[in-house]
């Protein structure tokens, strides 16, 4: 997957919520099934309730707007079907894709 541009994830996530223990988890997360097919996973503190993921600038995930935060293999599968469609999660994916 070397000729294919690597996205970019940054999960921001709100300090004074104390978020930081489940934004660290959801970045190790995903960098533990897609490797060094990422180019980055950046952690970016915020204040006022804010966590919020973008890939490649885009913005995936809002908790504002969702109500709460992804499950983790909903997150997974959001990442693939936006990068790399055709690949297979394994496990997580034995029960269908979700919807993002």
């Amino acid at each position: 997957m070397s000729d294919i541009k690597r996205p970019v994830i940054t999960l921001s996530y709100c300090t004074q919520c104390n978020w930081l223990l489940r934004t660290a988890w959801m970045a190790q997360e995903l960098l533990s099934t897609f490797g060094q097919d990422i180019a980055s996973v950046t952690l970016i503190p915020a204040t006022g309730g804010l966590f919020q993921i973008t890939l490649d600038g885009e913005v995936i995930w809002d908790r504002k707007e969702r109500g709460g935060f992804p499950d983790v293999k909903v997150l997974k599968q959001m990442v693939r079907d936006r990068v790399w469609p055709e690949r297979d999660l394994g496990h997580i994916d034995r029960a269908g894709k979700t919807e993002g």
